[in-house]
């Protein structure tokens, strides 16, 4: 059975790929082309086929790992109004100033634009040495405070209690599914003790 995270990712992912044209994603968090990235996520090949009917695009800062554009996320190279959807998944935390990366996402989104994000609350320390730091985490409150222009926010937990626990250690971490089902046991899947926060904002 499929958590509510990964549920709730699918749905909204779905929606973007099928309901808009331009697709940006940030860091090119999905993961979907290895030859536009650092490495695969073998979990988001069902976004293959979707990905082809759109013009999705990957923006990074630096081109080390053949990007489509350069670009900075706190100065997107985009005209207001232009952009159908933004993915930003696990970018906020390793910016300088998420709260203008926010607004100028929300800048560049078209009105009834998507944006897609994802932000650790409590994870481990996870930068990339020469290519990017470990600034921030964000509770519920601060994501709610990032994205208040937008017309609807909606928010998904990352784990439960237990399993956001286990995952912040090395011998657990990426192995929590027997932490899954005690959340579940104990009732401790929605809970704002959690890994982080998958967020669906319309412009």
């Amino acid at each position: 059975m499929i958590n509510p995270w990964d549920a709730f990712a699918q749905e909204k992912l779905k929606k973007i790929f099928t309901e808009k044209k331009t697709v940006i994603d940030i860091g090119g968090g999905l993961r979907v082309d290895g030859s536009k990235n650092n490495r695969l996520d073998p979990k988001n090949k069902w976004l293959e086929p979707y990905i082809a009917k759109v013009d999705y695009k990957v923006l990074d800062k630096v081109a080390d790992y053949k990007p489509d554009i350069v670009g900075d996320i706190h100065t997107l190279p985009f005209a207001d109004n232009s952009i159908d959807a933004f993915i930003c998944v696990a970018v906020l935390e390793h910016v300088e100033e998420p709260q203008q990366a926010v607004k100028e996402m929300y800048r560049a989104l078209k009105p009834g634009g998507y944006c897609y994000i994802y932000v650790p609350f409590l994870y481990y320390y996870h930068p990339m040495e020469g290519y990017y730091k470990d600034f921030y985490r964000f509770t519920r409150d601060g994501v709610k405070y990032l994205t208040r222009d937008f017309k609807s926010v909606e928010m998904q937990n990352v784990r439960g209690a237990l399993s956001t626990l286990a995952n912040l250690f090395p011998l657990f971490s990426k192995k929590t599914k027997m932490f899954d089902w005690l959340d579940a046991l104990i009732g401790k899947v929605k809970t704002k003790q959690t890994s982080g926060y998958i967020i669906f904002c319309v412009k």
